[in-house]
């Protein structure tokens, strides 16, 4: 007798490759095993090499290379429906918390045709209706397998270039040069910046400590030479 040992989930099923089909319940898809009996006379053995449930439209794979695949059954469910969707959330809630299975959909709940879904449906103002289709509740968050795991670690996107590189660059920088009378001056302070001022070319003994407080009024009352007349320097005295 054949043996299924793997499933094969319902996009990879190759139509060719199916050799019968067996339809179960809800219970029967979630702890498939023993011994299966295919609607057309195909008999097999369950070993799977790792458990886990069938969804409507898996296949199982027997060792010889075929499929079997594998149809949800009819069962007798409740067909729960709500005037305010405020009240199926609420149900979707209570039927988690008490291990109710439920299928979920756009504005309408499946649950099992049993008295406590029956009561929990009651107790939330939802209309239930007897039905008989296939179930396919949610599957339980137990299996962190399929999380993805990214774990964000984008997050560090190296934020810290910003690091208030904008020092106050403008230091002052316009350092006032207006020299409190319109001096004319061709000074050519040359501003390379390097706040030594060497290239003043005569002597600027500004005393520039340059702690970036710059207030640099300058007033001229240190620039080293005598305003006189023929002193040269273009100053209307």
């Amino acid at each position: 007798m054949p043996t299924a040992t793997t499933i094969v989930r319902r996009a990879a099923v190759r139509a060719d490759r199916v050799a019968d089909t067996v339809t179960l319940d809800r219970a029967g898809r979630a702890a498939v095993a023993g011994s299966l009996v295919a609607e057309g006379g195909l008999g097999f053995d369950v070993a799977l090499t790792k458990a886990a449930a069938l969804e409507d439209g898996d296949a199982l794979r027997l060792d010889d290379g075929r499929l079997v695949a594998v149809r949800a059954a009819a069962e007798d469910l409740l067909e729960v429906r709500a005037e305010n969707p405020a009240r199926l959330l609420r149900l979707a809630w209570q039927l988690g918390g008490s291990h109710v299975d439920a299928e979920i959909g756009a504005d309408v709940l499946y649950v099992p045709a049993t008295p406590a879904a029956a009561e929990l449906v009651r107790g939330q103002g939802c209309v239930a209706t007897p039905v008989s289709r296939a179930f396919r509740p949610e599957q339980a968050a137990h299996d962190h397998s399929t999380c993805g795991h990214d774990h964000g670690h984008d997050h560090h996107a190296h934020h810290h270039h910003d690091h208030g590189h904008e020092h106050g660059h403008e230091h002052g920088h316009e350092h006032g040069h207006e020299h409190g009378h319109e001096h004319a001056h061709a000074h050519d302070h040359g501003h390379s910046h390097d706040h030594g001022h060497e290239k003043h070319g005569h002597d600027h003994a500004h005393g520039h400590s340059h702690d970036h407080g710059h207030d640099h009024e300058h007033g001229h009352q240190k620039h080293g030479h005598v305003h006189g007349p023929g002193c040269g320097c273009g100053h209307d005295h």
